[in-house]
């Protein structure tokens, strides 16, 4: 459930990446901490609430991609109901929908490039010390690009199965899509390669990678 950069501007976009990222952190472990289900449902409603910063659209954007994760959260409290205990249940899908939310908030308002070169700090002291931190900036990078495609890639393959068939795809599109993102890492993999490979490639906002000189 991470998006790519909105380009709706909100009030968030303007935020530094350092100190979103750093809230992200804290504000997910606190979630695990919550007394009870009245604090978790506050701060789903605070999370929506920056969603909400004007203009609308960037809240319209924000619900759509959270959508997929409302049936997991909702499937979650009916399981626990089930079994006796919709208070853990709700505060369950409360954690999962408020966790997910913030941190699509986050991509969602951050370029990143800016979320990389707040990695690359953390990483300063280990590059100090000799190690090369761009295979994990690298990986970063291409996580945080690759996601929402592969989530594309779901989508387009659940509708062909739609088209073609009156019974539901289920498990049954797991290997189409793992076959898809094996062949999607093999072409990365080729790019970097014809590129002199990590060390010589630097991940750029679109995605892609570009040579170090």
């Amino acid at each position: 459930m991470i998006s790519l950069t909105s380009p709706v501007e909100t009030r968030a976009h303007r935020w530094r990446a350092g100190a979103k990222l750093g809230a992200l952190c804290v504000a997910t472990l606190a979630l695990f901490f919550a007394p009870d289900t009245a604090w978790l449902g506050a701060a789903l409603a605070l999370t929506l609430g920056v969603y909400a910063l004007p203009p609308w659209a960037f809240l319209r954007a924000g619900l759509s991609r959270l959508r997929p994760v409302m049936w997991v959260a909702v499937l979650i409290a009916l399981w626990h109901g089930l079994a006796g205990d919709w208070h853990e249940g709700a505060n369950i899908a409360l954690r999962i929908l408020t966790a997910v939310a913030m941190a699509n908030l986050v991509t969602m308002t951050t370029r990143l490039s800016d979320m990389l070169d707040v990695i690359a700090w953390l990483l300063r002291p280990a590059a100090r010390l000799g190690m090369n931190t761009r295979p994990a900036e690298l990986g970063v990078a291409l996580m945080i690009r690759f996601t929402p495609n592969f989530a594309e890639r779901a989508r387009q393959l659940h509708h062909a199965w739609r088209a073609r068939s009156i019974r539901r795809a289920n498990w049954r599109l797991v290997m189409p899509l793992t076959i898809l993102a094996l062949d999607d890492a093999e072409h990365v993999a080729e790019a970097l390669k014809a590129r002199g490979g990590v060390a010589a490639s630097v991940p750029n906002p679109d995605g892609g990678t570009s040579n170090g000189t």
